[in-house]
């Protein structure tokens, strides 16, 4: 009798506890990610190729933006390297790791301008194998992982031979693009075009100090200030709150002064997906759930949220959330005009070789290889 009892109990329990199971349904997969190093010569020739990277960034993450894989817009990651400074020791290889793979984007904007070219020399192989074996890479084989590697001296400097640099990053499963910044034959004689090779990449040869003039819309004024607007929906959290916040404002600044299609390009992409600052923002970080907003301590919290109630904070970030969706709406549909606008003035003008053009080239080719599609 008392094992009937016991098995009873054993079989009740068992189905009450897969009962339980069945009402949890398992967690969705992540998302596919986008990984991508881009590692640029800073020697002293090399401030036209430094001016198109700033003034391109934004348009390559909105290319990006449109990219899905299962119908799910990608995790973006971007790390950038500078080598060919003669200001870093010889003994580190003339390169530095400015920023590991990070969906900090503002971060990334905020290095690209503070770059400066100093003449040096420039070991394409080193950097090569420092990026492909000091970032974190993601382990995941659905997943795009590329390097992008701009300059304009011989691919062959140094003592890490380029050849084995490349095979090493594609046996991480890690592409690797040349731009070579001058004549077409002359990156073939001088190996950047090998090195892509090795790397399953693709080599493509740009003037950096002749980009692309920049289009104006008559969109760019309106989605400029909505750029601006939004950035009201941004509650700064926690001890890296407030600088990030001024990053984020400082950057719309720099994009502004650079002209109006970059401010245009920037404000786009903060209206995308990939614009997450769930480190620093309640209104990402509540959406995301890496915070409890009843959990913080006031000192975490913001001067307007001070002394609120779980309640109220959570009624706050709400209508800060209704807000940026709102914004980020009116910006998506004023720059889907802008592109229309942008791709009829440039359909009748000649190709013109340059950074954002040559890594969106690749982009769109590797990452259709790993099962990514964009919208037309």
């Amino acid at each position: 009798m008392k094992k009937m009892v016991v098995l009873f109990i054993v079989w009740t329990l068992a189905t009450a506890l897969g009962l339980q199971a069945k009402s949890f349904p398992a967690p969705a997969k992540p998302a596919a990610g986008i990984q991508l190093a881009i590692l640029l010569d800073t020697s002293g020739s090399m401030d036209g190729l430094i001016d198109q990277a700033r003034s391109r960034i934004w348009k390559i993450v909105n290319e990006l933006a449109a990219a899905r894989k299962n119908g799910r817009a990608p995790r973006l990651q971007v790390a950038l390297y500078e080598y060919g400074q003669s200001s870093i020791p010889a003994a580190q290889g003339y390169l530095r790791r400015i920023v590991p793979l990070s969906g900090d984007l503002d971060r990334v904007s905020e290095e690209l301008f503070k770059l400066r070219t100093n003449g040096g020399d420039e070991y394409c192989g080193q950097v090569i194998r420092a990026a492909a074996s000091g970032l974190d890479w993601s382990p995941g084989s659905g997943d795009l992982k590329m390097i992008v590697i701009a300059g304009n001296e011989p691919f062959t400097q140094g003592t890490v031979d380029y050849r084995g640099a490349c095979r090493e990053a594609i046996r991480r499963g890690i592409i690797v693009n040349t731009i070579f910044c001058g004549d077409y034959r002359e990156g073939l004689r001088t190996g950047w075009k090998d090195g892509a090779d090795l790397a399953d990449g693709q080599y493509v040869a740009i003037d950096a100090d002749n980009a692309p003039p920049q289009v104006s819309a008559p969109q760019d004024a309106e989605i400029a200030r909505l750029g601006r607007e939004l950035n009201g929906t941004y509650v700064a959290f926690g001890r890296a709150g407030a600088n990030s916040k001024k990053r984020q404002e400082e950057q719309d600044d720099l994009a502004a002064a650079v002209g109006g299609m970059v401010m245009a390009e920037r404000a786009a992409a903060k209206a995308a997906p990939h614009y997450n600052n769930s480190s620093w923002d309640l209104v990402d970080a509540n959406k995301s759930g890496t915070v409890k907003l009843e959990e913080l301590r006031q000192d975490e919290l913001p001067a307007e949220m001070k002394g609120m109630s779980p309640r109220q904070r959570g009624e706050y970030v709400a209508a800060m959330q209704a807000k940026r969706d709102a914004l980020q709406k009116k910006i998506a549909a004023l720059n889907t005009e802008r592109e229309r606008f942008v791709k009829e003035q440039l359909k009748n003008r000649a190709a013109a070789g340059s950074l954002d053009g040559a890594i969106l080239r690749a982009l769109r080719a590797q990452a259709t290889t790993k099962g990514f599609r964009f919208g037309e």
